[in-house]
């Protein structure tokens, strides 16, 4: 009932054009794990994705990725902001790195200390501090913004280190349909010694119900032409 009441107190503020209260910091966490904890992944997704990276490699691609569970279709459509005459197809199988199941922080792996709240739009959102319940290996959460309507990550900022590179970065979700999907990542980082930056754009997300098996098939050869006898 009282989640159904800071509905229709969101629903309200929204139609008259004025920010709605803050939500009681512990409120927002509630229903943050409830919100986390009913998350599904799309079935199949086809969205495309922008890369650019200075540092010890510099890249700058544009792809078209296709995706049913692990299996990936990823398309180069072009390289260094030339588009490719004929596109570079691989095929791949590997879970999705960017998911905000995987950047969510959870209460059974960090305490969230909340730090105040930021307008957007009609709504506000909330600002918390994570700090790891146990000293982390790899890469870890230092904060956190919860949307303050679904509920969930709109931006997380984290760290990572490792025997060659250390860095940190930021990711942004925003919801698509019914889906909460990454839109912006930017990183920072010293690769043995040397700055390294990263950025990550998505877009034109598609959820179709699925894809056709060939999708994620190398096509057959065409047979080689016969010559006619004479």
């Amino acid at each position: 009932m009282k989640a159904r009441a800071a509905g229709c107190a969101l629903a309200l503020c929204a139609l008259l054009g004025v920010t709605p209260p803050a939500f009681d910091s512990q409120y927002v966490l509630q229903q943050y794990t409830r919100a986390v904890t009913a998350l599904t992944a799309p079935n199949a997704v086809i969205y495309s994705y922008t890369v650019s990276q200075v540092g010890p490699n510099n890249i700058e691609q544009h792809h078209r990725i296709y995706r049913s569970g692990v299996a990936v279709r990823d398309e180069t459509l072009s390289v260094d902001g030339i588009p490719l005459g004929r596109k570079i197809v691989r095929f791949l199988r590997h879970p999705e790195r960017y998911t905000v199941a995987r950047f969510a922080p959870h209460s059974s792996a960090y305490e969230l200390l909340f730090l105040g709240t930021v307008r957007d739009g009609r709504h506000l959102d909330y600002q918390y501090e994570a700090t790891p319940l146990s000293r982390p290996a790899g890469a870890w959460i230092d904060r956190v913004t919860i949307d303050g309507v679904k509920f969930l990550p709109r931006t997380v900022r984290f760290h990572s280190t490792g025997t060659s590179a250390a860095g940190s970065g930021e990711i942004v979700f925003a919801p698509f349909g019914k889906y909460w999907m990454p839109v912006i990542a930017d990183a920072q980082a010293r690769v043995n010694g040397k700055p390294a930056r990263e950025h990550i754009v998505w877009s034109d997300y598609r959820f179709p119900g699925s894809l056709p098996p060939s999708t994620f098939e190398q096509p057959e050869p065409l047979p080689l032409a016969k010559p006619s006898p004479e």
